[in-house]
């Protein structure tokens, strides 16, 4: 078996030579707008393509591209297409994404609807064990009442997203607290049940921040409960402007 080498288009010069008539075929944007001419390529039997710089606000690095033809033996050039096409270094979108991988804590408004993955590895069947004795309790003695529990992957990923976010222990509030202000000591501090009670509570203050959120327990602030304001040394009596300490006899 003998394979025929692929022969490059020749470069046509009536196509190469009109660059003119190229320039005049962008008319997307002002004649401004339309950089040098950057070359010519052969696309094939006379057709060639003829790249402009785009000189576009929020286009750089971007450049225009225009094909254009010729019949054979005929000296009239004709244009085939004009395309915007970006270069190196150009700036471009991000890639599409599906709507799932690009959805973000906090996206969900009021009113949408947010469906969970069949196979979403944050949730098992409700009737297999979970590794948490106090959820695995709840889940028999329910029934089937939830269909899916959390998984142990579920609960690890939560747990570090918690831990790691602004009610852990290196959020600002808890670097600025008293060194001893932590939740773990605080009487407003409500442990969670399970194997979560090992690293969080909710917080039960009113004038607290993190009022109603989870906190672990190394998190902190100065509404802890057992914060003592130092009221410093006591200040002396001034002395007065008269002396009272003396009885003058009339």
């Amino acid at each position: 078996m003998t394979r025929t080498a692929t022969r490059p288009a020749r470069l046509d010069q009536a196509c190469a030579d009109a660059v003119e008539v190229a320039r005049a075929a962008i008319i997307e944007v002002p004649a401004e707008e339309i950089g040098v001419h950057e070359g010519v390529v052969a696309e094939g039997d006379r057709l060639v393509t003829h790249y402009f710089a785009s000189l576009q606000p929020g286009y750089r690095g971007w450049h225009w591209a225009v094909t254009v033809t010729r019949a054979p033996r005929s000296k009239l050039v004709t244009v085939c297409e004009t395309v915007l096409l970006p270069g190196n270094g150009a700036l471009l979108a991000p890639g599409w994404l599906p709507w799932e991988e690009r959805l973000r804590p906090g996206d969900l408004g009021v009113g949408d609807l947010l469906p969970t993955a069949p196979d979403d590895d944050r949730l098992v069947p409700g009737y297999l064990l979970v590794d948490d004795p106090e959820i695995d309790a709840e889940s028999w003695e329910l029934g089937l009442g939830r269909p899916r529990m959390m998984s142990k992957e579920g609960r690890e990923e939560t747990a570090q997203r918690w831990y790691d976010g602004d009610h852990g222990p290196t959020a600002a509030i808890t670097e600025a607290a008293p060194r001893h202000a932590r939740c773990i000591s605080c009487g407003f501090m409500l442990l969670m049940a399970g194997s979560m009670k090992q690293m969080f509570g909710v917080c039960g203050n009113a004038y607290a921040p993190d009022d109603g959120r989870v906190v672990s327990l190394d998190h902190g602030c100065g509404a802890h409960s057992e914060v003592v304001i130092d009221a410093g040394p006591p200040v002396e009596a001034l002395p007065t402007a008269y002396d009272d300490g003396a009885v003058e006899e009339v």
